[in-house]
This record gives structure tokens, sequence and C-alpha cells, in this order.
């Protein structure tokens, strides 16, 4: 049954022992007791696990970060990983490097990303953004964007970038998310929390790790 803390606690298994060489009736019954005993408890971590309300008992792997940073680029002709700084949630998911996301369990992952883009330009441009397993593109996982040109002096035009994406991945495998602009007016722009009305900050870019599955064995 389920303690303070919502989790499920394993019956332990029956040390029924060896049987003795003639029939006896009470090694008999104690045998029948520790075995209904542990299957009554068995079925009730069961039933908990699959109810309605089973989901509560899961401990399944998972990370999410964020980044409280502007995140520039230097030139066009370059691919930059997006960086994060905080750590909000991990669970065999860990950030390494700023932007290296890595997975301690081997699987199927998904990964999602919203990332705040600004453009200081009078001219829209694109931007693309991608994901790199292992220091690796990873084929047919690039996206284009377009910003609008600025709304006027002081005052850029903005876009929220957001996705999600399946990676197979073994142990302490990590990927990256890519990203690269066809004007430098183009950037990662993070807001501090703001007032009248309170409001929270913005952060430049946010991301969760979720395990879905392990890996398929045929």
């Amino acid at each position: 049954m389920a303690n303070v803390k919502q989790q499920l606690e394993s019956p332990s298994i029956p040390s029924l022992g060896f049987p003795p060489e003639a029939y006896e009736r009470r090694h008999l019954n104690e045998n029948y007791g520790a075995l209904n005993n542990y299957f009554r408890k068995l079925t009730t971590v069961l039933g908990s696990l699959f109810g309605p309300k089973g989901g509560k008992f899961m401990n399944n792997p998972h990370g999410a970060f964020q980044d409280s940073t502007d995140q520039v680029a230097a030139n066009t002709t370059t691919a930059y990983a997006v960086t994060f700084n905080t750590t909000d949630f991990s669970n065999g998911v860990t950030i390494a490097s700023n932007s290296r996301i890595t997975v301690a369990d081997a699987g199927i992952w998904n990964l999602q990303f919203s990332i705040q883009f600004k453009n200081t330009s009078n001219d829209g441009h694109d931007f693309d953004i991608w994901f790199r397993k292992n220091g690796t593109n990873i084929a047919n996982s690039n996206s284009r964007f377009h910003l609008s040109q600025r709304k006027s002096a002081g005052d850029p035009s903005h876009l929220i970038a957001a996705m999600n994406f399946f990676v197979s991945l073994a142990a302490n495998d990590y990927v990256e998310i890519m990203w690269r602009t066809t004007s430098t007016d183009v950037s990662i722009e993070h807001f501090d929390a703001s007032t009248s009305p309170t409001r929270p900050a913005v952060p430049s870019a946010i991301v969760t790790m979720s395990f879905v599955s392990n890996l398929p064995t045929i």
C-alpha cells in the first residue's frame, strides 16, 4: 500500500523453506498463509499502480532547464548551441557544458523547447533550429522560422520558437539544440520580472526532457 510519500511498497517475497519428507498439515498451513499474504499485498500494489490514479506512483526519468541570459550570434556562418544556466528538475537528466542535455538511461526520449527570439533590424530575417546528438547533426531535424522587421527603434519584433522531438539515446548520450541566423540582429533574449501588473521573468530558453519508453528490442 501507499506510504505518506505516495510511493508503492513492494511486498517481500515469502521464505517458504523446504518441505519435510512426510506430509505435515502445519507446514502446509504456514506456507499457504505466507503465500496468501504475499499475493494479497501484490494485488494491492498492482491495483494501485494500474488504477485511475496509478500514474502518481510512477518515477520516470525527466529533466527541465532554462536560461536567464541573452544569447547572440557573432556571425551568420556559425552554428551555436542554445545554453542553459538553471536546473528546475533533474531525475536522470542533467546539463553538461551548459548545452549538453545528458541522459543516464537508454531509451526513446521526448525533447521539448521554447526559445524567445528578437529582431532589432528594419528587415525580416530567418533562423534555423535543429538538434545534434553526441556532436553530430540529427538528420531531418531542422526547422526554419521567420522574424518580421522591428516595430520601431528600440522596439524589436519577437517570436517564440517551440517544438518537440523524439530521439533514441543510449546511456550517457547527449543532445544539443543548435541555431543559426541570417542576421546578427537576431538574438535570443530574456526579460526580467515586470510590474504593472506584476509578472514573472521570461527565460530566454526553456527545455524539458521526458522518458518515453525503453529502446525496442525487435
